[in-house]
Protein backbone atom coordinates (compact mmCIF):
# COMPACT_ATOMS: atom_id res chain seq x y z
CA UNK A 1 0.00 0.00 0.00
CA UNK A 2 1.34 3.41 -0.95
CA UNK A 3 1.17 5.80 2.01
CA UNK A 4 1.89 9.36 1.02
CA UNK A 5 1.64 12.76 2.61
CA UNK A 6 -0.07 15.45 0.58
CA UNK A 7 1.04 18.83 1.90
CA UNK A 8 -1.51 21.62 1.68
CA UNK A 9 0.30 24.60 3.18
CA UNK A 10 0.55 26.61 6.38
CA UNK A 11 -2.05 29.39 6.20
CA UNK A 12 -5.68 29.85 7.21
CA UNK A 13 -6.93 28.93 3.72
CA UNK A 14 -5.03 25.64 3.91
CA UNK A 15 -6.59 24.78 7.27
CA UNK A 16 -10.04 25.53 5.83
CA UNK A 17 -9.20 23.31 2.85
CA UNK A 18 -8.21 20.47 5.19
CA UNK A 19 -11.44 20.94 7.15
CA UNK A 20 -13.44 20.82 3.91
CA UNK A 21 -11.61 17.65 2.83
CA UNK A 22 -12.56 16.20 6.21
CA UNK A 23 -16.23 17.12 5.74
CA UNK A 24 -16.40 15.72 2.21
CA UNK A 25 -14.60 12.48 3.17
CA UNK A 26 -16.09 11.90 6.62
CA UNK A 27 -16.80 8.25 5.81
CA UNK A 28 -13.19 7.63 4.71
CA UNK A 29 -11.40 9.10 7.73
CA UNK A 30 -8.99 6.64 9.29
CA UNK A 31 -7.49 9.01 11.89
CA UNK A 32 -6.88 12.70 12.46
CA UNK A 33 -3.58 13.87 13.91
CA UNK A 34 -2.07 16.84 15.67
CA UNK A 35 1.72 16.70 15.58
CA UNK A 36 3.63 18.96 17.94
CA UNK A 37 7.25 19.92 17.42
CA UNK A 38 9.76 22.41 18.78
CA UNK A 39 12.23 24.63 16.99
CA UNK A 40 14.38 27.16 18.83
CA UNK A 41 12.23 26.77 21.97
CA UNK A 42 9.02 27.61 20.06
CA UNK A 43 6.25 25.06 19.72
CA UNK A 44 4.52 24.38 16.40
CA UNK A 45 1.51 22.28 15.41
CA UNK A 46 0.91 20.25 12.27
CA UNK A 47 -2.59 18.97 11.56
CA UNK A 48 -3.32 15.97 9.37
CA UNK A 49 -6.09 13.63 8.27
CA UNK A 50 -5.47 10.08 7.03
CA UNK A 51 -8.07 8.73 4.62
CA UNK A 52 -8.88 5.09 3.93
CA UNK A 53 -8.27 3.91 0.36
CA UNK A 54 -11.13 4.08 -2.13
CA UNK A 55 -12.48 0.65 -3.19
CA UNK A 56 -9.49 -1.58 -3.95
CA UNK A 57 -7.08 1.27 -4.56
CA UNK A 58 -3.62 0.84 -3.15
CA UNK A 59 -3.26 4.49 -2.06
CA UNK A 60 -3.52 5.74 1.55
CA UNK A 61 -3.38 9.57 1.51
CA UNK A 62 -2.49 11.68 4.53
CA UNK A 63 -3.33 15.35 4.03
CA UNK A 64 -1.25 17.69 6.20
CA UNK A 65 -0.71 21.34 7.06
CA UNK A 66 2.92 21.06 8.21
CA UNK A 67 4.13 23.17 11.14
CA UNK A 68 2.06 26.14 10.09
CA UNK A 69 0.48 26.77 13.46
CA UNK A 70 2.78 28.41 16.02
CA UNK A 71 1.72 28.21 19.64
CA UNK A 72 1.31 31.87 20.53
CA UNK A 73 -1.76 31.34 22.68
CA UNK A 74 -3.17 28.48 24.73
CA UNK A 75 -5.18 27.11 21.79
CA UNK A 76 -4.35 28.75 18.45
CA UNK A 77 -7.35 29.75 16.31
CA UNK A 78 -6.40 27.47 13.40
CA UNK A 79 -6.10 24.52 15.76
CA UNK A 80 -9.50 25.23 17.30
CA UNK A 81 -11.07 25.42 13.80
CA UNK A 82 -9.65 21.97 13.04
CA UNK A 83 -10.84 20.57 16.38
CA UNK A 84 -14.34 21.99 15.87
CA UNK A 85 -14.58 20.31 12.48
CA UNK A 86 -13.51 16.98 13.97
CA UNK A 87 -15.97 17.31 16.88
CA UNK A 88 -18.80 17.63 14.36
CA UNK A 89 -18.10 14.03 13.31
CA UNK A 90 -17.11 12.76 16.79
CA UNK A 91 -13.50 12.29 15.73
CA UNK A 92 -10.85 12.63 18.41
CA UNK A 93 -7.47 13.68 17.00
CA UNK A 94 -4.38 11.78 18.07
CA UNK A 95 -1.68 14.09 19.38
CA UNK A 96 1.93 13.02 18.92
CA UNK A 97 5.22 14.80 19.64
CA UNK A 98 7.52 14.73 16.61
CA UNK A 99 10.89 16.11 15.63
CA UNK A 100 10.66 19.39 13.74
CA UNK A 101 11.01 18.96 9.98
CA UNK A 102 14.00 21.33 9.95
CA UNK A 103 15.92 18.53 11.72
CA UNK A 104 15.91 16.63 8.41
CA UNK A 105 17.89 17.51 5.29
CA UNK A 106 14.90 16.83 3.05
CA UNK A 107 11.13 16.99 3.50
CA UNK A 108 10.79 13.47 2.09
CA UNK A 109 13.02 12.14 4.90
CA UNK A 110 10.79 13.91 7.43
CA UNK A 111 7.68 12.27 5.98
CA UNK A 112 9.38 8.84 6.01
CA UNK A 113 10.14 9.44 9.70
CA UNK A 114 6.51 10.35 10.43
CA UNK A 115 5.19 7.34 8.53
CA UNK A 116 7.57 5.14 10.53
CA UNK A 117 6.31 6.58 13.83
CA UNK A 118 2.68 6.11 12.76
CA UNK A 119 3.29 2.51 11.65
CA UNK A 120 5.17 1.61 14.84
CA UNK A 121 2.20 2.85 16.85
CA UNK A 122 -0.28 0.96 14.62
CA UNK A 123 -1.97 4.23 13.63
CA UNK A 124 -1.74 3.53 9.90
CA UNK A 125 -1.78 0.14 8.18
CA UNK A 126 1.49 -1.74 7.57
CA UNK A 127 2.90 -2.15 4.07
CA UNK A 128 1.37 -5.04 2.18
Amino acid sequence: MIQRFIELGEGYADVFELCELTRLNKNRIHHAFIFTSKKEEKEYFSIAVALKPINNANFFPIYICREGIPKKELVPKRLSIFNETLETFQIKPIQIDMKHSSTFVDTNLYYQYVIGVLRLNNLIPPLQ
